[in-house]
């Protein structure tokens, strides 16, 4: 696997993390979202990862005050279980700390195991259940969080 690296998202990357989605969530989010987020929520923070130039995942997140709120990771099926998403997360989770919050949460399905070990690997525990809370299948959602 070649040098990956991680940047800020720009508008020219939504059709790319779009892709990305598509090939993670069963309820993707829209290109309009994205621009919203990209363009016009002052709290908004979205990262891409690289690898030769290709978008192969992206993380992002809001920071409100001292809270910090990621809204979504993903990495391309293929690029997962190499610590890629580790070292994303873990970028994600820096910037936050350095934009001076101090507490960090995030919404995860119950059943995705895999990405609750890898929060859990940062420090976060578990907080409380969103029930019905993905539109898709009406699973839950398990919230997680730590002071950072």
């Amino acid at each position: 696997m070649a040098e990956f690296s991680i940047r800020e998202m720009y508008k020219a990357d939504i059709s790319a993390v779009l892709q990305v989605d598509e090939k993670s969530f069963s309820a993707p989010w829209t290109k309009e979202v994205y621009e919203q987020e990209i363009c016009h929520n002052k709290f908004a923070h979205y990262f891409v990862v690289e690898e030769s130039e290709a978008i192969i995942g992206y993380v992002g997140l809001w920071i409100v005050g001292a809270d910090a709120q990621i809204t979504n990771i993903a990495l391309l099926p293929n690029y997962r279980g190499y610590k890629i998403g580790e070292k994303l997360f873990g970028f994600a989770l820096q910037f936050a700390i350095q934009q001076g919050a101090t507490r960090l949460s995030l919404e995860v399905r119950v059943s995705n195991i895999v990405a609750q070990k890898l929060y859990r690997k940062f420090g976060l525990v578990p907080g409380g259940v969103r029930k019905r809370y993905y539109p898709d299948n009406g699973e839950d959602a398990l919230v997680m969080w730590v002071n950072l």
